[in-house]
């Protein structure tokens, strides 16, 4: 399995304030790697600066072998690295239709209508809505259509960002047999959760960030063996 992803002593922050101090970690070909921390960890801040809005102060981002630190978003996005935000993010006001085709906007707009029948078969229930004003939809819909705008430019690695935040039970299930799904077809998934069980169960290997710095990394079943995380995390 070769490297997609390599990120190597990343150091940002804002103004004075440094946020990640030395990040280590990688993503190979195929697999889902997950990123556990709780609040204020620089969960969002590392998925920010992967993806071009944040700046670097040192370190490197490497992307199948090409250096991407201090490149503009746009080419972070060109790349094929490709991040779904917290908090979804969509347009409210333009329709579901509208939504999935701006994902395609800077990647694959050759392809836009072959990716959109791929995402609506993926979708069901957005192919029923494709005209709906995205805002008008249900929390689970928007998380769906968050992560098919993202699908729409064809990734090669996609970072989800708190994708099961405020979902009820039934979506949340759902959600992680989807990731479990875009995976077995071959996609690499940096997937960020507060949900410790299901993602260390869905993964096959993770990282845990405290305070800007990875404090442990190894297999997900590791992971999920380890009584210091399960302390923390798990209330085990």
């Amino acid at each position: 399995m070769s490297m997609l992803l390599e990120v190597e002593g990343l150091r940002t922050g804002y103004g004075r304030v440094e946020v990640l101090r030395g990040v280590d970690l990688q993503v190979d070909e195929g697999e889902i790697v997950v990123l556990l921390g709780s609040n204020g960890a620089g969960k969002t801040t590392l998925n920010n600066t992967l993806s071009g809005i944040v700046p670097a102060w040192s370190g490197h981002v490497r992307f199948d072998g090409r250096e991407l630190t201090g490149r503009h978003y746009r080419e972070v996005v060109q790349a094929g690295l490709i991040h779904v935000p917290e908090g979804r993010r969509i347009f409210p006001n333009l329709s579901v239709r509208e939504n999935l085709a701006l994902g395609a906007f800077a990647r694959a707009s050759a392809a836009r209508e072959r990716n959109l029948e791929r995402v609506l078969d993926l979708f069901p229930r957005l192919r029923e809505r494709i005209a709906q004003p995205a805002g008008t939809m249900s929390g689970g819909e928007q998380q769906m259509l968050a992560i098919g705008r993202g699908l729409m430019a064809e990734p090669r690695l996609l970072i989800l960002d708190e994708p099961s935040l405020g979902l009820s039970p039934l979506m949340v299930e759902e959600l992680f047999a989807l990731i479990a799904r875009l995976q077995r077809d071959g996609l690499s998934i940096l997937l960020v959760e507060q949900n410790v069980g299901q993602s260390l169960e869905t993964g096959q290997r993770g990282y845990v960030l405290e305070n800007g710095a990875i404090r442990h990394g190894g297999t997900c079943a590791e992971l999920l063996a380890s009584d210091e995380l399960r302390r923390a995390y798990l209330g085990m």
